[in-house]
């Protein structure tokens, strides 16, 4: 499930949180991100970010696990999923270790991230892994002969 950026070396991110300062703690964390580009937008509820989704295209969304008045990411990820989001879903939370989270490919989604794991090494990571993969130069075939 592989999203192809349109921008030029941009990667668009939806950042789904109903609390703002975790989006504050990541823009600061991902501040020295020089490559790529990372254009950061910001949603406090699901409501919110269905309607952003409707009207742009994210390449990426990291997504709160628990966001009022949902349970987890078992409903809001069929929501985001089922108006035609096809691009990678990480779930974040503070922490991933209960027994449910292993059912998250079940439920539409890519990855999932502790909070305290986000840094400028792991988003990078996330980014080559789920949004875009350059293929080494030596991959690619000449078919210019």
């Amino acid at each position: 499930m592989i999203a192809e950026t349109t921008r030029k070396g941009q990667v668009k991110v939806l950042f789904v949180d109903d609390e703002f300062i975790e989006f504050r703690a990541l823009k600061k964390k991902i501040a020295d991100l020089s490559e790529p580009v990372v254009e950061l937008e910001y949603s406090q509820s699901i409501g919110d970010a269905l309607e952003k989704v409707r009207a742009a295209r994210f390449d990426l969304i990291l997504l709160d696990n628990r966001l009022m008045p949902n349970a987890d990411f078992r409903d809001t990820v069929p929501e985001l999923r089922g108006i035609g989001y096809t691009g990678p879903i990480g779930v974040v939370s503070t922490d991933i270790s209960g027994g449910y989270f292993q059912e998250f490919p079940n439920y539409g989604v890519d990855f999932r991230i502790g909070k305290d794991e986000i840094d400028v090494q792991a988003l990078q990571h996330i980014i080559r892994e789920y949004v875009t993969y350059a293929v080494p130069d030596f991959w690619k075939d000449d078919y210019s002969i």
